[in-house]
């Protein structure tokens, strides 16, 4: 076996033992979650859980790693991209999220904020998530300055409106996964739409 080939024999087994802890947590939820869950979601013998991963926290946390890079990788931004429409994109994706062969956006966030609900117990995932969303808030920030510099925007403070858009997102799935409102992240995104880009927009 070339060395190419055994990295991705080991990507594989990492992608298939991630999805089966996707499936085990919608099962069983965190609190109860355990390593034998995971590996009864497999077709790979339990074993090789313990060969890649020092028990259910370190699994957990590249679980953990895996879930934010799904989102952070899985944004389309075309070189050419106007900032309004970079806006767009990116806002759509955190709302609307990327489609999936199993496992829809919602099934996937739903444990993603387990995850944070808990993480304000453990310094490690609390990092985690705070890294995640300061490069979200960053790339939202970054777009406002590139129009702002580029005369589509208004000049506005892009470090305010990067964390005003950040909140809305997370107070909408937040709302749309505890309280059960479907039609929530459809309402942010026409406020987000209404009181905020189109208002970006500078007026020639």
């Amino acid at each position: 076996m070339s060395d190419a080939d055994g990295i991705a024999e080991a990507n594989d087994t990492r992608e298939e033992i991630m999805e089966a802890t996707f499936r085990a947590l919608s099962e069983h939820g965190y609190k109860d979650l355990r390593v034998r869950d995971i590996g009864e979601e497999m077709e790979l013998s339990r074993q090789v859980i313990h060969y890649h991963f020092d028990g259910k926290y370190d699994l957990l946390s590249s679980f953990l790693e895996y879930v934010i890079d799904q989102y952070e990788g899985s944004v389309a931004v075309e070189a050419e991209m106007d900032p309004r429409s970079e806006l767009d994109a990116r806002i759509d994706q955190c709302l609307f999220g990327p489609e999936f062969e199993e496992f829809t956006h919602w099934d996937r966030m739903k444990v993603y904020h387990e995850l944070y609900a808990h993480a304000q117990h453990d310094d490690e995932h609390r990092e985690l998530f705070e890294e995640h969303y300061a490069r979200l808030r960053g790339s939202i920030v970054d777009v406002v300055e590139d129009g702002i510099e580029q005369g589509v925007f208004r000049d506005v403070d892009a470090e305010r409106v990067g964390q005003l858009l950040t909140d809305v997102i997370h107070a909408a799935r937040e709302r749309r996964l505890a309280l059960g409102h479907d039609d929530a992240p459809e309402e942010a995104r026409a406020a987000i739409d209404e009181f905020v880009l189109d208002s970006l927009e500078r007026e020639d």
